[in-house]
């Protein structure tokens, strides 16, 4: 019963961090106006709005018009309610259970944000990274916390330092400022070691999209965001065997 309240629940949330992610960067109010097509403006129903089944029972129309709904809305919905589910299966009733959470979370609004208007939400980053803090005092004190927020600013410094170079290698912008930012929660989340393996890992899981935006649409910008907290969401979830093979390389 756990799993299917946390997916119920996940959804609800994925359709709110859709409406985040969708409004905030372009100063829109996220309860004003309501819900609506972006066709017809129709105001949509509380039964119009229900996560999933709405989309499934009115098969992807809106009612009033007839316009296809985007696929982006349900399957939003449905990748957040099953990385809720996930993230308790992977570690039950424990506070690393709360983290995942809020790592999937910030990985839906950034993934919406970011690929959209290539903006990383200031709000949403401040937010969860509190929240895991006072997750990780629970976990082991002020030590913890502190600890936490100087592996996040160093890890912000060497994102600082690589926009650096490379702004000069390239004669133009290469990081913008919310990466940097992100750096902190990977180095709050993990810590310095395992945040500078989640950067180096997040390039190879961009390499893939870099080829496609060169091969497609030369001199587009990429998001880097979406990336970077899926890295760093991988490297939380196998954070104990990668420190394994981290110790076993450092003792030969």
């Amino acid at each position: 019963m756990i799993y299917i309240y946390l997916f119920i629940l996940g959804t609800i949330f994925g359709s709110f961090y859709t409406v985040i992610g969708l409004r905030k960067p372009v100063n829109e109010s996220i309860i004003k106006p309501r819900s609506h097509c972006e066709n017809c403006q129709h105001t949509l129903k509380w039964y119009e709005l229900i996560p999933l089944f709405s989309y499934i029972i009115q098969k992807g129309k809106c009612r009033n018009c007839g316009e296809k709904i985007s696929l982006m809305y349900p399957l939003i919905e449905l990748l957040t309610g099953c990385l809720f589910s996930l993230s308790y299966f992977l570690y039950g009733f424990t506070f690393n259970t709360l983290i995942s959470i809020f790592l999937v979370s910030l990985l839906v609004i950034i993934y919406v944000s970011d690929f959209k208007y290539f903006v990383i939400l200031d709000g949403p980053l401040f937010i969860f990274g509190i929240l895991i803090l006072v997750t990780k005092f629970f976990l082991g004190g002020i030590d913890s916390v502190l600890t936490s927020i100087l592996a996040g600013l160093l890890l912000m410094s060497v994102m600082f330092a690589i926009k650096f170079l490379g702004d000069r290698i390239f004669k133009r912008e290469s990081l913008g400022g919310g990466d940097i930012k992100l750096a902190i929660i990977m180095g709050i989340t993990v810590g310095l070691k395992l945040g500078l393996i989640a950067l180096v890992f997040a390039s190879f899981i961009a390499l893939p999209y870099a080829c496609y935006i060169l091969l497609t649409n030369k001199g587009e910008e990429m998001p880097l965001g979406p990336f970077l907290i899926t890295s760093l969401w991988l490297v939380f979830i196998f954070a104990e065997p990668i420190t394994k093979i981290i110790n076993l390389f450092l003792y030969i």
